[in-house]
């Protein structure tokens, strides 16, 4: 049984900030009638209402592996041809879907780097697509930034190591480059694939902390025992932060890669 350790209201303590790729993500999109969409690691389905309404689609299905995070999204109200389901998205991406039920747009926003093997993955949801379907997905790159090495570095010391049972954090994301080669190989002849930097600014660097604790550190909190998670925590406050620019407001840039193809 995997724990649910998604916390809506923690995610959505900088949901301003989060957003703005996920519109970037959209503006890609070409519209087509009676469009098909499946919405890859929804969260709490906000934004899966946003894209469904503005591409006027015939159906949208947004699946997320946390019930917390769809919760909300069931009691927001019905919308006709929007529907949520529970699930991951490896589950989803071995499915057989046939004839009408292929969809016509994949989307992912910020989801995609939960899930191993890029280059399977992506071959995976071109196969599901319908004829002239189109793939989107966004990705955090900030494997390489200190939110994260600090992590990692802290969870190989003791006494995480030995309570993480050899476990390690995936890193899985690719660089642009190679997303782009991989969608033209898959099929889709004009790919589009960016690296941006989002500037966002905080009110200090002790903001970061609760940046992180809503997405990379569910991962330890899920491996960790509640405990065990909340002295990780404040370990990892402490490498953290004096690796920071402790000037106010603090700049934090927040690298993310979208890519966008239509099949042939």
């Amino acid at each position: 049984m995997v724990i649910d350790t998604w916390d809506p209201q923690q995610y959505d303590k900088f949901e301003r900030q989060r957003e703005q790729p996920f519109y970037d993500l959209l503006t890609l999109v070409k519209p087509q009638a009676a469009l098909r969409i499946v919405d890859l690691g929804c969260g709490t389905g906000k934004l899966t209402r946003v894209m469904h309404e503005r591409l006027q689609a015939a159906e949208t299905v947004g699946i997320d592996r946390s019930e917390s995070m769809l919760a909300s999204a069931r009691t927001d109200g019905e919308t006709p041809g929007l529907r949520f389901e529970a699930g991951t998205i490896e589950a989803f991406a071995d499915r057989r879907l046939e004839g009408d039920r292929r969809p016509g747009l994949i989307f992912s926003n910020a989801a995609l780097h939960w899930v191993g093997d890029h280059d399977a993955l992506l071959q995976k949801l071109t196969a599901m697509l319908a004829p002239a379907g189109q793939l989107a997905f966004q990705v955090p790159a900030q494997h390489d930034d200190a939110t994260h090495t600090t992590a990692a570095a802290l969870a190989a010391s003791e006494p995480y190591a030995a309570a993480l049972g050899g476990w390690r954090k995936p890193q899985p994301v690719l660089t642009v480059e190679r997303y782009a080669r991989l969608l033209y190989q898959y099929g889709f002849r004009d790919p589009i694939a960016r690296l941006i930097v989002y500037p966002h600014v905080l009110e200090s660097r002790d903001a970061v902390v609760d940046w992180v604790k809503g997405t990379t550190l569910t991962d330890y909190a899920r491996h960790l025992a509640p405990a065990v998670f909340d002295r990780f925590l404040e370990d990892y406050r402490e490498r953290l932060l004096p690796q920071l620019d402790p000037s106010r407001p603090f700049f934090f840039p927040f690298k993310r890669i979208l890519c966008w193809g239509q099949l042939a």
